[in-house]
């Protein structure tokens, strides 16, 4: 069980192991928050496509019912022939995501960057995100008071609605986390703890990951607003371990001893040293939806005239629409994975990955515009944090909660942009009433309320009868 050999046999883990190393360069050589993303972004997908291969290959587990990490369409084939074919359009993917990354990097180096975000600590978005955060949690509370909460892979709640006004949460909660700055370092523990305490209740009550990590990239892409410090550093590295850790013993509270007992004897079949990693594997699922793609095969799902009409009809309100959207995740498990999965009597909405999915629909030239759209939507999302107005920054806030650039396709982020936009839309509209009701209760301007002036310096009176400051500004 020698793992250089196992590497050094698998040609396509090498060169996937090879571009997440580039995209890592690349990651050190940004600056400000695209590197955050990037480090995650690479982390993510080494969970998925380095982490979890090697297991099956050192392992090679025999698939039970309830383990999703023993694949059984690769154990049929062999771990070694079923890893290597699978993880073709992977490496050739990663490969050319890690250049066009690094080439925007070198180039943007070259340029003059922001310093800071022009919105942070602005008291009418901390009034506003305060109010969506307020709001959310009522209406989280009730959907897990009435059953509603639902848990992660869902095709739909089991109250729309209720779904609906908790996303307000969502932005207030990490947009809190990112741009919130108390004047006091105990006031921003505070809140921090408060903020990130919220997030893993939801994480658990929704059954998962999304949230709890999606606080903890809001901590990073904070840190990285407002400068690291080795403390923020260990910091950051600690509420990411107690989140995973965390959410896993307090999902283990709602488990019934039976269940327990049938997790533990699946997890059984593993070595000791692998057991305590196996339940976070189980969450970075995109070797599946790779394996998905293989089997299906190139030019297989849906023609470019669809992918266009259903990235349109993503950014319109359903109820303006005469059909349902499509559901990239509810789809691809009916029409990619039940190619080669019995998925008759499973309803769930998976991830397809930009990789996979841009396989299934155009082949190695499907890759190419998958992992280009990817990079479009990571940059832009990097610069929006740094935006002047309100719209951009609460796009950037909703994708550092559901990051679409990790585990989603061109469709699957569509669709999420235009789901947020109806959450954007009330975000405005609160904030224009939490700036109407900051002016209202305003206190009047009067002498009191005037600039700190050196009182022996009088206002001199321009030609035109303005008043010129002791600077000659007028």
């Amino acid at each position: 069980m020698m793992i250089p050999d196992i590497v050094t046999s698998n040609t396509p883990l090498l060169v996937v192991a090879a571009a997440l190393a580039t995209l890592l360069l690349a990651a050190l050589l940004a600056r400000g928050v695209l590197r955050v993303l990037l480090i995650a972004q690479t982390v993510y997908w080494a969970m998925s496509y380095i982490a979890r291969p090697v297991v099956l290959l050192i392992v090679r587990p025999d698939p039970h019912f309830g383990d999703n990490v023993a694949d059984p369409r690769l154990a049929e084939i062999g771990y070694d022939a079923g890893i290597e074919a699978v993880l073709r359009p992977v490496a050739f993917g990663l490969t050319v995501y890690a250049l066009i990354i690094l080439g925007y990097v070198l180039w943007a180096r070259q340029r003059p960057r922001p310093t800071r975000a022009p919105l942070a600590g602005d008291p009418d978005l901390t009034g506003t995100l305060w109010v969506l955060y307020v709001l959310g949690t009522l209406a989280r509370l009730v959907s897990v008071a009435s059953g509603a909460a639902g848990q992660a892979g869902d095709v739909q709640s089991a109250s729309p609605l209720l779904s609906l006004l908790t996303m307000p949460a969502t932005l207030g909660a990490v947009g809190l986390i990112v741009f919130a700055r108390p004047s006091r370092h105990s006031g921003t523990l505070l809140l921090l703890g408060v903020l990130m305490a919220g997030e893993l209740w939801w994480t658990t009550a929704t059954e998962s990951k999304t949230p709890v990590l999606g606080a903890a990239l809001a901590v990073a892409v904070r840190c990285a607003l407002t400068g690291w410090t080795r403390a923020k550093v260990l910091g950051i590295g600690a509420v990411s371990v107690v989140g995973i850790a965390g959410f896993d013993w307090l999902q283990s509270l709602k488990t019934s001893p039976q269940l327990r007992a049938e997790a533990a004897a699946v997890d059984g079949a593993y070595p000791t040293a692998v057991r305590p990693f196996l339940s976070l594997l189980r969450r970075f699922d995109l070797l599946e939806a790779a394996t998905d793609a293989y089997y299906v095969g190139p030019d297989s799902w849906l023609s470019p005239a669809e992918v266009v009409g259903h990235l349109a009809r993503s950014m319109v309100p359903v109820q303006l629409l005469a059909e349902d959207k499509l559901h990239a995740g509810t789809a691809w498990a009916a029409e990619v994975r039940g190619a080669s999965v019995d998925m008759s009597q499973v309803s769930v909405s998976l991830a397809e990955g930009n990789i996979a999915e841009g396989y299934v629909l155009g082949g190695t030239t499907g890759v190419v515009i998958g992992v280009a759209f990817t990079a479009i939507v990571l940059v832009g999302w990097a610069r929006a944090l740094y935006a002047r107005h309100l719209v951009p920054v609460l796009f950037g806030i909703a994708l550092i909660e559901v990051p679409v650039v990790f585990e989603r396709g061109m469709l699957g982020s569509a669709e999420t942009l235009g789901k947020y936009l109806q959450v954007v839309v009330l975000a405005w509209l609160v904030r224009l009433a939490v700036g109407q009701w900051r002016r209202i209760h305003a206190p009047p301007p009067g002498p009191d309320r005037e600039p700190d002036r050196d009182p022996t310096i009088r206002p001199a009176r321009g030609p035109v009868g303005a008043t010129v400051g002791s600077e000659g500004r007028q």
